[in-house]
């Protein structure tokens, strides 16, 4: 156990730290208080020793050195089962400090205190109060350390049973305070690091938990989700959740997969509405069309037996007429930038229905990817390119077949190309009228994803002939083709780039197809 004697309190947010300052006094420990806290502390009618009067050094640099003094350090620092420790503090005249209590400089909330120039966010990244952190939790076995309003309950309840604050309690608070100052540093390192081109030579991931889940993909599996940024509106993590369960696991990973499908649809044509169904990730249903009932009915009639249970997302607000549909289906999740109250009426019997509510995504730059692997961790850059430089919807792409596409085909390839993307490699996409009709993914040869989303499109009732196909790596050999043309196909799009290129544009020359290449492939593992 370890007595609380003297303690230094220097915070930016003031939750709670008179209630604090007020609890220690009456257990009789002497307070000690910088700037801002030692007045809100006084202002409150407790008696506070000022750190510049601690130190006998006024606080100068605009507030940039207060506390980093060896009147403070020395106190924090001290090893109190050390003789020659505490024989030096008493030559100095410092006495211990045993409970430090900070926290620091809101460096993420800059744009929110108007601190969006570069020197005034510089001027929020804290020196001193992490500096106190990592010598109070060095110390841990003799300093108890304190970062979050939210503990100081349970300190003081501690210390008023026990009247001292046990070592358990003091490693745990400096395990919580490192943790503290590595996401700042983190935070930080990423904003100074913005402009830079390259792999840095160590990178870090500043997270702060947003939630718990109930578990991972499967029960037996904990969970939780972490924010790696400040909040932004179109953020997963920030959208606003008007109804339903608390999203688990899952159903994050896949509103995020819809959300990815309806934000590159949106990109190619704003004007009209977006609607993809997603389920365990993969698009089962995905349309385009000009009213957003009209699209989810479409999307939904792409495939109703994957959609059961599915992600539903949407670039246009839910109306009643739609939520009346939507309800009809047993689904996981809706996301629509808005509901209105007939639709927030309808959909309210449907208690564990989640509906969120946010912008179409936007195209975010920073936004890599990272898996793990044995021992490490692997990064990426975010795929925000699908199309070439320059090409649109109406034959700019490459088409050295005989027959070219039509211009309701080049729309319906367009689509086909932009939501094969976000289905699993190999990746065969079917369209028609700019909806789904066949989806094949995640098989190990591309005749096989070929010959499935032709299989399931049929099971599911729809005309092939006609149809376009679109993969999302290139045609290793002409049997795809011959595949394709089998059931109909009028026009592929794909890569390119395979030594056989020349047979497989033979082959659809034969065949009477128009072929498309991007020139880039679309690979998702």
């Amino acid at each position: 156990m370890s007595s609380v004697r003297r303690a230094l309190l220097s915070v930016w947010d003031k939750t709670g730290v008179v209630e604090l300052g007020r609890g220690l006094a009456e257990r009789g420990v002497e307070l000690i208080a910088s700037g801002g806290t030692a007045r809100a502390l006084e202002e409150a009618g407790l008696t506070v020793t000022s750190v510049d009067q601690l130190t006998e050094a006024p606080e100068f640099l605009g507030g940039r050195v207060k506390t980093l003094h060896p009147a403070v350090h020395g106190a924090i620092l001290a090893r109190r089962d050390s003789e020659a420790d505490m024989a030096e503090l008493a030559a100095r005249s410092i006495a211990p400090i045993d409970l430090v209590v900070v926290n620091l400089y809101p460096f993420d909330d800059a744009e929110t205190l108007g601190a969006t120039d570069e020197p005034a966010r510089t001027e929020l990244i804290d020196i001193g109060g992490v500096t106190l952190i990592r010598a109070a939790a060095k110390n841990w076995r003799h300093v108890t350390v304190v970062t979050e309003p939210s503990d100081y309950e349970d300190l003081t309840a501690q210390m008023a049973v026990e009247g001292k604050i046990g070592v358990a309690t003091r490693r745990r608070l400096a395990a919580k305070a490192m943790r503290l100052t590595a996401w700042y540093d983190s935070r930080i390192a990423a904003w100074m690091s913005e402009d830079e081109d390259g792999w840095p030579e160590r990178w870090t991931i500043g997270g702060e938990l947003v939630a718990e889940l109930r578990y991972g993909e499967n029960p037996h599996q904990a969970a939780a989700i972490y924010r790696d940024r400040p909040p932004r509106p179109a953020d997963l993590t920030a959208v606003e959740i008007l109804q339903g369960k608390a999203l688990s696991y899952n159903n994050y990973i896949d509103t995020e997969a819809a959300r990815r499908v309806i934000r590159d649809l949106h990109a190619l044509d704003p004007a009209r509405t977006h609607c993809a169904i997603i389920k365990h990730t993969i698009p089962c249903g995905v349309a385009s069309a000009d009213t957003a009932l009209d699209a989810y009915t479409r999307a939904l009639a792409a495939d109703s037996v994957s959609a059961f249970g599915g992600i539903v997302a949407l670039t246009s607000p839910v109306d009643g007429s739609l939520a009346s549909k939507l309800a009809e289906h047993f689904l996981e999740v809706v996301y629509a930038p808005s509901f209105d109250p007939k639709a927030s009426e309808v959909l309210a019997s449907k208690r564990n229905l989640r509906l969120l509510a946010g912008p179409v995504p936007d195209f975010d730059e920073t936004a890599g990817e990272v898996r793990r692997v044995g021992g490490g961790l692997l990064f990426q850059g975010p795929n925000l390119t699908w199309l070439p430089a320059g090409a649109e919807v109406d034959g700019e792409l490459h088409c050295p077949t005989a027959v070219q596409p039509t211009d309701a085909q080049w729309e319906d390839l367009v689509f086909a190309w932009t939501v094969c993307r976000a289905v699993a490699s190999n990746a065969i996409v079917l369209a028609s009228e700019c909806t789904t009709i066949g989806v094949g993914g995640g098989q190990t040869n591309r005749v096989g994803a070929v010959e499935l989303a032709i299989k399931y499109a049929r099971q599911l009732g729809h005309e092939t002939v006609g149809a376009v196909l679109a993969s999302d790596g290139f045609f290793p050999f002409a049997d795809n083709i011959e595949v394709a043309a089998g059931a109909g196909v009028s026009a592929i799009i794909q890569p390119g780039g395979s030594r056989r290129d020349d047979e497989v544009i033979q082959a659809a020359d034969s065949a009477g197809i128009s072929m498309v290449l991007t020139g880039m492939r679309q690979f998702r593992h």
